[in-house]
This record gives C-alpha cells, structure tokens and sequence, in this order.
C-alpha cells in the first residue's frame, strides 16, 4: 500500500533529523530525484516539515530577540511556499501516473488531493513522535504522561484512518471511479506583483 511507504519514510525523515536536531544541518536526501519513483519527493516532503517544527518552537521562545523573531518569519515563509511546491509535486507525480485512466462518467471529485493527504500524513507522524515523547518523558508527572498518552492513541488512530482513506482515494483514481483534479494554491501574500506591499515596495 502506498501509505504504508509513505508512513515510513516519514519516520525515517524523522530519526534522520533527530541525529544532530538542527534547524542549520546539511540536508541530503537518499532517494534519487531522478527516478520516477516518489520516494524523493516524500523524504523531502517531510524533512520540511521536521525542521518547520522546530522553527516553529523556536519563535515561541518568549526571549527570543525581535531581530531574530524576524529573520525567523522570513525563513517560515519560506519553508511554507517550499512546502506547498513539494506538495504540488506530489500531484504531479499522480497526475502523471493516472494520466492514462479512462475516467467513468459518474466518477466523483475529492475534497483534496492525493498529496494533500500526503501532506497531513506527514504532518500525523510529526505529532506522533512527539506526542509519545511527552508520554514517556520522564521528568513529567504521571497526569501528564497519562494524558499525552490518550492522546497519542487518537493520533495513532488518525493516521490508520488518514492511511486507509489516502490508500481508497488512489484506488478509486486509478479504477477512473474518482476523477483527479488539481488546482494549486495561488498564494498571493509571496508575489510581488500580487501583494500590496511588495508591489508598492519595488
């Protein structure tokens, strides 16, 4: 099942990131770019993802310095419209590999995207590793394990649901019972022509 690829490499990404834990490491992706396999675009998926994480606990910090909240932003920004971009790589992928499908005439429209699926799935195993960090950390009181750890059953029990439905939905694309349509995001607060700011800026 290709859920179950992606929930591994995912987990892979995140043991990877967790060797030297910084935001500032070099970034190298095992799998090979130019295949035609996914599995590039899904380590590098996550890997975004991962080191978003920790930016995104670093801005909490109440002490940061407004210079260097800043310089922060700049880089989740960044990390968001990378972020994005890989996702609609992703569907391209599917795209491509459902482009022969004769789709039926009752077939149905999805909600999202094979690869926004993708993208929650990653998100999921994120949640998860920390999630049972807090629940055996042992510097914590016993409530606090016993909740995160309730927590961590839901978490688990998402992914298996998430998995499940992502599997389904490429099953009925490639039966032609669900029709794949992609519309990209369009993000306008990043182009320069198209936000206010930046326009008026130049």
């Amino acid at each position: 099942m290709f859920s179950e690829k992606a929930n591994t490499i995912f987990q892979e990404v995140i043991k990877k990131y967790k060797e030297i834990d910084s935001v500032d490491q070099e970034f190298n992706n095992p799998y090979d770019r130019n295949s035609e396999l996914i599995e590039h675009l899904l380590y590098r998926k996550c890997w975004i993802d991962t080191v978003q994480w920790a930016y995104e606990d670093i801005i909490r910090d109440p002490n940061i310095k407004p210079e260097a909240a800043l310089k922060l932003k700049r880089k989740i920004d960044a990390s968001n419209q990378d972020r994005t971009d890989t996702v609609e790589y992703i569907d391209s992928y599917f795209l491509k590999k459902y482009s022969d499908v004769a789709v039926k005439d009752d077939a149905t429209i999805n909600t999202e995207s094979p690869a926004w699926a993708v993208d929650r799935l990653s998100i999921l195993a994120l949640k998860i590793y920390h999630m049972h960090l807090e629940a055996t950390r042992q510097d914590a009181s016993e409530d606090h394990r016993i909740a995160c750890d309730a927590k961590l059953q839901v978490l688990l029990e998402q992914r298996k649901d998430l998995s499940s439905a992502l599997d389904q939905l490429l099953e009925d694309i490639s039966n032609g019972e669900k029709h794949m349509k992609v519309y990209k995001q369009m993000k306008m607060y990043n182009d320069d022509e198209l936000n206010p700011v930046l326009r008026n800026s130049k």
